[in-house]
């Protein structure tokens, strides 16, 4: 045959679709491990806290815009074309971040390696409100009889 495809070749471009697929159904989701909340967040970049105080002044500049990848194009570009001077507050206030939570890494890793019970002494404060809620309902029946 000239210029088609052979039987062997179509036949080898199927096998290759259906292994494929074959290979998408077999793959299971890892599940994730759970996320601390009473982890502290990362510091954010120079970069970032230049966009912070960015991002106000773009919005009063253009307050119809919506649009954020606008205003990230925007910045990008802004931070880009400043030098090293300009960026030297923002660099200050990202350091200064990063040293903060440097520290409140160190006090949240020494909770955990004093053990379990201090992570259920810190309980947040949505977790102690709805058993303060659970003791309510329990003891008091008559009170709440919404109808």
């Amino acid at each position: 045959m000239k210029g088609g495809r052979s039987k062997a070749d179509a036949v080898g471009t199927d096998s290759k679709l259906k292994s494929k697929g074959a290979r998408a159904g077999k793959r299971t989701a890892k599940p994730k491990a759970a996320k601390d909340p009473n982890k502290p967040k990362r510091p954010p970049s120079a970069f970032f806290v230049f966009m912070e105080e960015f991002r106000k002044q773009f919005k009063e500049a253009h307050p119809n815009n919506k649009s954020v990848a606008t205003v990230g194009k925007a910045a990008g570009e802004k931070w880009k074309s400043m030098s090293d001077d300009e960026k030297a507050p923002f660099v200050e206030k990202a350091e200064k971040r990063k040293s903060d939570y440097n520290k409140n890494m160190q006090d949240y890793n020494k909770q955990l390696a004093d053990g379990v019970n201090a992570a259920e002494e810190n309980e947040s404060d949505k977790s102690k409100s709805e058993v303060n809620d659970e003791d309510d309902e329990e003891g008091s029946g008559e009170e709440e009889d919404d109808d």
